[in-house]
């Protein structure tokens, strides 16, 4: 057990150094493999993960799903959904944060990442707020909670390789995430409503949209809710598979893009296929070398030593799961979602399994407690990604602006928590 902490421990200050999360945790994974069975074997063991990660035909939705955000997000889509949300939200006392958040989550939807969601979300939705004079701080927090919402609406890249980690089934996952999402957005429509009805000044309503105006900033959206409903519709049915739909998602993507004249040209299609080749390299770097770190853990027997221990200290499920979440909390102020699910989550997976935990249950609180991590001090990562795009914000505005969002995410988790058939509604 002790190999192992230290292990974590080299990892961990690796990471920090700034050297990319796949590469130390293939190098501290070959490294602790080799210190127990010589450096055959553990080269060995690296070749094997390479080959079986490289052939594991689960994995092709990752870069299907990342084309697919590539293409709409190259569509431009991103001014049309803010301008559904504004139209339908913006008259409301807090109608043009209401509409950020509104319009995150459709635009997650077809994103599946966080930190993308929160960096476009800057761009398109900051100059209204602070048209309609808006706090900076009810502001850029209202971008970075929305932004969180794109590892929770499915299709979601995290919730693929959470599938993929525990061996559960991908559809049945994304389909769990619909429920907890809506509560996800109106929850957070709800804190917003409130800070404006306490702090009227930091959210002021916006300008009045007639109801023609409302019908055509749909219309505009429609294709991408079409493509939201086909993909999860159909997997839904058992019409076709998770693979199969992320398939259709990139044709139907495509399609959308090429024939509203917003992708005019093969040039911009390659760069599109470039951009969704180097991010599916990076994320299967992380996988990799997840798997090559977690054969050196499990060498260690550290999951099962924390098995041994929760059975020592006789902690039932409820206690256990409510651990890992703060573990995962605090994990996700630092790393990226990913790199949580494929190296935290296998050291806890023998515990769950012999509690008898519903994983399906289980990731969507997984999913729900990376959020927090992604918005909490001192390290939320969709903080910075705001900051970043926003660089004469202050940062401590935008920590004090997402505290409603916190709460708001705190009560979505613990409804979920206690009543879990709002995540297995439809899977049961």
């Amino acid at each position: 057990m002790t190999i192992a902490l230290v292990g974590f421990a080299l990892l961990l200050l690796l990471a920090f150094t700034g050297i990319p999360l796949g590469v130390v945790s293939i190098v501290v994974g070959v490294l602790g493999f080799a210190y127990y069975r010589g450096w055959d074997a553990a080269m060995t063991m690296a070749s094997q993960q390479f080959l079986e990660t490289a052939g594991n035909q689960s994995l092709v939705v990752i870069p299907l799903f990342i084309l697919m955000g590539i293409f709409i997000w190259r569509a431009n889509i991103s001014d049309d959904i803010y301008a559904a949300g504004y139209s339908w939200f913006g008259r409301r006392k807090g109608g043009v944060a209401m509409s950020t958040v509104a319009a995150s989550g459709l635009f997650s939807a077809v994103c599946g990442s966080s930190l993308a969601t929160a960096a476009t979300m800057s761009k398109v939705a900051m100059p209204a707020l602070r048209k309609y004079r808006y706090s900076d701080s009810i502001s850029s927090g209202t971008i970075a909670a929305g932004g969180t919402l794109g590892i929770m609406i499915p299709p979601s890249v995290p919730m693929v390789i959470y599938a993929i980690v525990a061996q559960e089934d991908v559809g049945l996952l994304f389909i769990s995430g619909i429920v907890p999402g809506i509560l996800l957005i109106l929850s957070f429509i709800l804190a917003i409503y409130i800070v404006a009805t306490v702090y009227p000044t930091l959210a002021p309503r916006g300008e009045k949209t007639g109801w023609v105006e409302k019908f055509k900033s749909l219309n505009k959206v429609s294709p991408i809710i079409g493509i939201f409903a086909t993909i999860l519709g159909g997997i839904y049915t058992g019409v076709f598979t998770p693979t199969e739909a992320a398939t259709i998602g990139v044709i139907l993507s495509l399609l959308y893009s090429v024939i509203s004249g917003r992708i005019r040209s093969k040039r911009v299609i390659f760069d599109c296929l470039s951009e969704a080749t180097i991010a599916s390299a990076s994320i299967f770097m992380i996988i990799i070398g997840s798997m090559i770190f977690a054969s050196f853990i499990n060498m260690t027997g550290l999951p099962y030593d924390i098995l041994d221990f929760v059975e020592s200290l006789e902690l039932g499920p409820t206690a256990f799961v409510i651990a890992v979440c703060l573990v995962f909390t605090v994990l996700g102020m630092f790393f990226e979602t990913i790199g949580i699910l494929v190296l935290a989550l296998p050291v806890f997976l023998p515990t769950l399994y012999a509690m008898d935990i519903n994983l399906i249950w289980f990731g969507i609180l997984t999913i729900i407690v990376i959020e927090l991590g992604l918005i909490t001090p001192p390290i939320g990562m969709n903080v910075f990604v705001v900051k970043s795009s926003i660089p004469d914000i202050n940062i401590n505005k935008i920590f004090a602006g997402v505290i409603p969002f916190l709460i708001a995410d705190l009560m979505v988790l613990v409804a979920v928590f206690y009543f879990p058939s709002i995540a297995t509604l439809f899977t049961s």
